[in-house]
């Protein structure tokens, strides 16, 4: 292999190339703003700004310095680093998502968020026919549990009544009322359960 290009190689590494993708921070200020209920023009006033001037940079018509760019975020009570972080955006494709044990039998359960989203979970499961989450009632560590039947039938058996759920419905309660379920129809079902906060992140 030529050397040449061995440290031409190292040089690139070395100097990166700007993004062709610039931080867009005028949408964050401008969001950060208004869920505070402030106008530009008041944000103007508490850091000596023209309201022009704030209004460009809200909409990435101009970049400010650093000492501007401090001072708007002390006066939106915002840490400047959050406005360089990445959005907590992520895709997992069902085909790639991780298996989750969650109990029962006849299911197989995917979790769909990711393993380090603790504010929400979602799980799509399949369940085959007679699958079912056991005899005994449990719990879930968690303040709202969804279960939306994406295909099939599904019953949420509680301590005074069951739940009979059809294809396209979506049943909301508490994770920490006793239940179990069991697929009742005569053929595979489909669900999404959505729990709030996530009650866990295991896998098998």
């Amino acid at each position: 292999m030529d050397k040449s290009t061995d440290r031409w190689g190292l040089m690139k590494a070395l100097h990166p190339e700007p993004s062709a993708h610039p931080v867009r921070l005028g949408a964050r200020l401008r969001a950060c703003r208004q869920a505070q209920g402030l106008t530009i023009g008041q944000v103007a006033d508490a850091t000596n700004l023209t309201r022009g001037f704030v209004s460009r940079v809200e909409r990435d018509e101009t970049s400010p310095s650093v000492a501007t760019l401090v001072t708007l975020c002390q006066v939106l009570s915002l840490p400047v680093g959050s406005l360089f972080e990445d959005a907590e955006t992520e895709v997992i494709a069902l085909a790639e998502a991780p298996h989750i044990n969650m109990g029962g039998s006849g299911v197989l359960d995917r979790m769909v968020t990711p393993r380090g989203q603790t504010k929400v979970q979602l799980l799509r499961s399949r369940l085959d026919v007679g699958a079912n989450g056991g005899a005994d009632l449990y719990t879930i560590n968690c303040e709202v549990e969804v279960i939306h039947v994406i295909e099939g039938e599904v019953a949420v058996r509680f301590t005074d009544r069951t739940q009979t759920l059809a294809s396209g419905d979506t049943l909301t309660f508490s994770g920490r009322e006793p239940h179990t379920w069991r697929n009742s129809g005569d053929r595979a079902a489909e669900v999404l359960w959505t729990f709030v906060p996530a009650p866990w992140s295991g896998s098998r």
